[in-house]
């Protein structure tokens, strides 16, 4: 199964990037995980959708040609980052890539609550009626204090969670077919 990576933080540190990485090489021979590229995506702009610029049109066939769409997301101020809302907003438009391609949310931050907000709000807008993302429900992966959870090397460490995370991706794989 081919899956893109949408990672919401572009700090080049980012909790949420290693565990994008976790997760592709974890499951390495189960899917292939691409982790896409937001960064350079210019905020949406409904004058120029039509004809975006060539990074857009590269975001989104990257999009196209994959089966499921994996978004790892920090939360800030109780919601996702904009980099995420704005990459969303050029795949609700136009063509419309997301309808019916399945998404899997997962997310870490080093607060207790793990990013519970911003995924409810990621998951209310792969909802809407411009995305229409398939989302498995009662698989949330909400990873507080991650701090303490990966390691210098930048490996997830602690055995609990991934364990979770192992059974949902078993039961994303399940699903999304």
């Amino acid at each position: 199964m081919k899956i893109v990576a949408l990672v919401g933080s572009i700090r080049k540190e980012s909790y949420n990037l290693k565990l994008a990485k976790f997760m592709q090489e974890r499951y390495k021979g189960r899917l292939d995980i691409e982790i896409g590229n937001i960064r350079d995506l210019p905020h949406y702009d409904q004058d120029i959708e039509l004809d975006p610029p060539a990074v857009v049109k590269a975001f989104k066939e990257t999009i196209a040609d994959a089966d499921a769409v994996l978004w790892v997301t920090p939360e800030y101020n109780y919601s996702i980052p904009g980099v995420l809302k704005n990459a969303i907003d050029w795949l609700s438009r136009v063509d419309k890539l997301m309808i019916g391609k399945p998404s899997l949310v997962v997310g870490a931050s080093m607060g207790q609550l793990g990013t519970v907000r911003a995924q409810q709000h990621l998951r209310d807008i792969l909802f809407s009626t411009g995305v229409s993302s398939p989302n498995m429900s009662g698989n949330e992966v909400y990873i507080g204090s991650v701090h303490e959870k990966i390691n210098d090397a930048g490996q997830l460490v602690h055995e609990p969670t991934i364990a979770f995370l192992d059974t949902v991706v078993d039961n994303f794989i399940k699903f999304q077919k």
